[in-house]
């Protein structure tokens, strides 16, 4: 794929031009990451309350009873979304999937331990821990190395 970019005083905003023979999966994935929006917020539930979450301050997400949970600095606060989706909302905030039931905050994590079974576990900053199922143990460490960009979907 070719790259051009023209910067010039004389436009008043950016317009992007796709010059391609044919659609494909390639030039799809580029028209999403062009649109998409990382969310600036995500809204828990406590008792009759609606909360205003910052992805920022979320260590952990997990699955527990079949409801969902954002844990923030050892509070647990019930969101009101599927797992698969917070982890479609989050992933450009640095959110990785830890096992079948967590996705984690890389951001927020202090260290790491290898457990017993093989999986890891992973401290976050607060003194919460999570474990890293084997299976998810390669991504992680992939996306802790290369870091997560914005929109790095």
């Amino acid at each position: 794929m070719k790259v051009n970019i023209d910067l010039n005083p004389k436009y008043d905003e950016t317009s992007v031009t796709i010059h391609a023979k044919e659609w494909t999966r390639e030039l799809e994935e580029l028209v999403k990451k062009l649109d998409y929006q990382a969310p600036k917020r995500i809204i828990g539930v406590e008792g009759d309350k609606s909360i205003l979450l910052s992805p920022s301050d979320i260590e952990y997400i997990f699955a527990e009873n079949r409801k969902v949970f954002a844990s923030t600095n050892k509070q647990s606060i019930e969101l009101t979304m599927k797992l698969y989706e917070a982890e479609e909302l989050l992933e450009s905030h640095g959110f990785c999937r830890l096992s079948k039931s967590a996705l984690g905050n890389l951001d927020k994590i202090a260290y790491f331990e290898l457990a017993f079974n093989g999986n890891l576990c992973v401290y976050f900053h607060s003194g919460s821990k999570e474990y890293v199922s084997r299976k998810y143990v390669h991504e992680v460490k992939r996306k802790l190395i290369l870091g997560v960009e914005d929109h790095d979907r």
